[in-house]
């Protein structure tokens, strides 16, 4: 039985962490921690049956011993120090931050304006796309966890940047529910600003997670790198992400091509699901779910010889894009059941 500590367990991606791990037949939670509600219950700041007392992260480096694994549901920033100390207790550590998602701090300091405190850490963290990376993440023992939009849209292109059939130019419209922004209490995410609203936001070459695509889909491709367009917008849900992707592949292939190609790629991905002709992947095909749906559609279907190809993908993006993801890393990292507790 693997013994596992969070910290920032009282987050959305925290507590459907503590969930997750409460299904997981092979998994016990040693503590938890929170820098807002230490010495309270869990069942006092959210409405779940576990009492659970919540510490200090210091706390909790006392307590390193008591855990075989440490999730690491931190603000950006904030997660570079946690993942050094308990990486020098020899603990497992998987981060849901973007502390060690790039691999460069030149990188990290582009996108996140931050100085990387930890630049010698970099090169030991795998990142945790578990249907591409999953050969590395075995054994592994410091796991970055993909950010939400990212794992959409590598899943959603990673067979055709693997076969050369991404252009040069990509165009992505993604829309991401509410919990996307955090536990936090600002403007944009109150109730009568988002209801019966929806709103683009960091449009173009601006999101930080473009920095997540680049990483994985131009290594993936043979023909080096393409340009991500990439329009995140805030929809009134609570949970999932839609991401609509427009691509034009070479002159000559098909979308019987295309559908084999991601056939072969995804085949046997126990959280890949691939949507037949004629159906379109929508939130509820993943939301609440481990899932990755993907739904490949022609342009205009009456041309046998179109080549621009619309794929969607969708993910419920506290699972498959944060937590589940995470206990998906954790399980093939300790040699478990990929599936134990996400199905």
């Amino acid at each position: 039985m693997l013994v596992a500590g969070i910290a920032g367990a009282t987050g959305y991606t925290g507590i459907e962490l503590v969930q997750l791990l409460h299904r997981h037949p092979q998994v016990k939670i040693g503590w938890i921690t929170s820098a807002s509600s230490a010495g309270k219950r869990l069942c006092d700041v959210h409405a779940v049956p576990w009492e659970y007392t919540l510490i200090a992260l210091d706390d909790a480096y006392a307590r390193a011993s008591e855990v075989d694994v440490v999730f690491l549901c931190l603000p950006h920033g904030q997660s570079i120090e946690a993942a050094r100390r308990f990486a020098e207790a020899d603990i497992h550590v998987i981060d849901l931050s973007a502390d060690f998602r790039l691999g460069r701090a030149e990188a990290y300091q582009r996108w996140y304006g931050l100085e990387h405190t930890a630049p010698e850490l970099l090169p030991h963290f795998v990142y945790g796309l578990c249907e591409v990376n999953r050969e590395q993440l075995r054994g592994a023992r410091l796991i970055a966890v993909p950010g939400c939009y990212p794992t959409t849209v590598n899943l959603g292109l990673y067979p055709l940047a693997t076969a050369g059939w991404l252009g040069e130019r990509v165009i992505i419209d993604s829309k991401s529910g509410i919990s996307g922004a955090g536990r936090t209490a600002k403007l944009p995410y109150m109730f009568v600003e988002s209801n019966e609203n929806m709103t683009p936001y960091n449009i173009g070459y601006r999101h930080r997670h473009i920095a997540e695509m680049e990483l994985v889909l131009n290594a993936a491709s043979p023909n080096g790198a393409c340009h991500f367009t990439f329009s995140p917008h805030l929809l009134p849900v609570n949970r999932g992400i839609l991401s609509t992707m427009y691509v034009r592949a070479p002159q000559g292939v098909t979308e019987e091509q295309v559908r084999a190609r991601y056939m072969e790629q995804y085949a046997g991905e126990p959280f890949i699901h691939l949507l037949p002709a004629g159906q379109q992947a929508t939130l509820r095909h993943t939301v609440h779910t481990n899932r990755c749906a993907i739904s490949i559609t022609t342009e205009n279907p009456s041309d046998p010889a179109c080549r621009d190809f619309i794929i969607v993908a969708t993910e419920d993006n506290l699972i498959k894009g944060a937590s589940g993801q995470a206990v998906q890393c954790m399980n093939i990292s300790f040699g478990l059941d990929e599936s134990a507790g996400l199905l």
